[in-house]
């Protein structure tokens, strides 16, 4: 893949004059250091070899000078520290909220195959080191550039010979530099990968802790934990390997370098060719120059985690969304709930078998009609395509007389309400859960969907009433509170449409009897699709559908169904004996 040099540099230019600010700095720093071993030089090669009784004056002028060179040299190195780290921080709050905003556009399908800790490794670590480069990058670069060309300069001034024997040594670098740079761009993607594993894994044994300690399998996940922190660990001994062939050999030719100097210049100084005090002199550029090149190790990482991390950044926000809104999009203000399956065709990937095939179905506006049948037949599939958080293979849905791919995503999905057996609540009070079905709502609208969802009762018992904190995903509350609180967030939204997948199937009964009295308040004037397991909670249903793996094997009230001695009196028969 090639790499998108304009899309990189492009992050730079809402901060453009704060960034040349900081190079300009860096430059300007950088010649100074540079002046340095000159004045050395003229103190000790003109001051020092004149007569000394009448050079101390200037001598304290050049000490003077130097003092106030270093305070310009340190306001320049805080502007350039303080702000560059600034920019570097701007940027990386800009990619990540970038990334975070175009992966809420992605559909399911992508989270399907997606674990959550790696994305959340890219959202962090990746950015984290990605904003290191952006920020020191071109500091550095400037920095050691503008040493490493003026020192050549100079040194060439003071003896051609000498500085072109120091800079053959630099070929081998550059060769070597190549060569390893290659090498860690692979290994500093392989660690990401591997970290990316290490989240995930952390992510998942946490996120199912009270399944773990039900089944006392901590040892389990210690071992699985363990697995993916070695193949970590073997990853960064790979890595840290070819750093350090890569940092020695770069240390050999410092070394070489070093001793070349000393000996040439030492002989030079014998034949008279050179003095010492341009030996002085060479050896202090030659230490500003050798800088850079100590450097190069660690500014060929960062630039490698950078490129790398950028590169991961770009997988993702290339990915375009599966479900998008069409060219021309309707926006549905209200809908009448009257919805189509025509010969609807889906299969969550090419090469799977198709979940449904050539199903047509028609339901009618303010309808209750609930969805049964053994599991995978395709309920659950079948629902999640009048929303579109799938879309069909091959067919159509239509709401409304409207194929819904034509309708725009977000007026779709407020028309529609959800209510599912895996409720998930966030970190927060019950106040700001409720709040989540209409984000505008006021205080008493959600109360009174509170009380409507016959969750209101228990919300006032708590310490705290409606500010109380529920904890991560309402692991304070049992099970028929937290569907309840579901339930009072789609009382908020009150969306024509209402799908109820398998909303009471996880409750006890007393529970349940709470909450199924809650949804069927909830249900009346709505088009109204259930899918339920528990077959006695649909008996008042105005039309069952059962599903099979061929489609839609019969359909009828309870009663009808009965009559016919069919797959549903199977069905029902089975449960109420197994029930008995």
């Amino acid at each position: 893949m090639q790499f998108p040099i304009k899309k990189f540099l492009s992050y730079y230019k809402p901060y453009q004059a704060m960034f040349l600010t900081v190079l300009g700095c860096a430059f300007f720093t950088s010649t100074l250091v540079l002046v340095f071993p000159l004045l050395v030089r003229y103190v000790t090669k003109e001051l020092l070899a004149s007569d000394l009784s009448t050079v101390l004056e200037e001598v304290y002028s050049i000490g003077a000078l130097m003092l106030i060179l270093v305070a310009i040299q340190n306001i320049g190195n805080y502007i350039v520290d303080y702000k560059g780290h600034e920019i570097g921080a701007r940027m990386e709050r800009d990619l990540r909220s970038e990334l975070f905003t175009h992966m809420q556009k992605l559909s399911f399908s992508f989270y399907d195959k997606e674990k959550t800790g790696q994305l959340m490794s890219r959202i962090t670590n990746d950015l984290l080191l990605l904003s290191e480069l952006y920020h020191h990058g071109p500091e550095d670069y400037t920095k050691y550039l503008v040493r490493f060309i003026g020192g050549f300069v100079i040194l060439f001034f003071i003896n051609a010979p000498l500085t072109i024997t120091v800079f053959c040594f630099l070929f081998v670098l550059v060769v070597a530099s190549v060569y390893y740079n290659k090498l860690l761009n692979t290994a500093l993607r392989r660690n990401k990968e591997r970290i990316a594993d290490v989240n995930a894994q952390v992510e998942d044994s946490l996120g199912g802790i009270r399944v773990v300690k039900s089944f006392a399998n901590e040892g389990i996940e210690i071992g699985k934990f363990n697995q993916e922190n070695d193949r970590f660990l073997e990853s960064r001994k790979k890595t840290y390997r070819t750093e350090a062939v890569f940092y020695n050999i770069a240390e050999t030719l410092i070394q070489l370098i070093t001793v070349t100097v000393v000996i040439i210049g030492s002989t030079s100084i014998i034949n008279q060719k050179l003095d010492l005090a341009d030996l002085i002199t060479f050896l202090l550029y030659i230490g500003f120059m050798v800088e850079p090149i100590q450097r190069l190790t660690h500014m060929s990482t960062q630039f490698q985690e950078g490129i790398t991390g950028f590169q991961r950044f770009m997988e993702i926000m290339n990915l375009k969304p599966a479900i998008e809104n069409s060219e021309s999009p309707i926006i549905l203000e209200e809908a009448n709930g009257d919805i189509k399956f025509q010969q609807v065709t889906y299969r969550y990937d090419d090469h799977l078998d198709n979940v449904l095939g050539n199903l047509s179905l028609h339901v009618q506006p303010g309808e209750y009609v609930a969805l049964v049948g053994p599991s995978g037949v395709g309920k659950t599939t079948l629902c999640s395509l009048i929303p579109r958080f799938y879309d069909v293979t091959d067919g159509e849905v239509l709401l409304d007389g409207v194929n819904v791919k034509d309708i725009e995503l977000s007026s779709l999905r407020k028309n529609i309400g959800i209510v599912q057996q895996d409720v998930y609540l966030f970190t927060g009070t019950v106040m700001e859960n409720i709040r989540y079905g209409k984000p505008n709502a006021k205080d008493e609208e959600i109360i009174m969907a509170a009380k409507h969802a016959n969750a209101h009762d228990f919300i006032i018992s708590l310490p705290n009433g409606y500010h109380s904190e529920i904890g991560q995903r309402g692991v304070r509350l049992s099970g028929g509170q937290k569907q309840r609180l579901s339930i009072a967030r789609v009382f908020l939204k009150n969306p024509p449409v209402l799908i109820l997948d398998e909303a009471t199937s996880a409750l006890d009964n007393e529970s349940e009897s709470i909450v199924k009295e809650s949804l069927e308040v909830l249900a009346k004037g709505r088009t109204t699709l259930v899918i339920a397991h528990r077959l006695s909670t649909i008996r008042n249903a105005q039309r069952i559908i059962v599903l099979t793996k061929d489609g839609i094997a019969e359909q009828g009230t309870h009663d009808e169904l009965i009559e016919r001695s069919g797959t549903y009196a199977q069905l029902y028969s089975k449960q109420f004996e197994y029930q008995v």
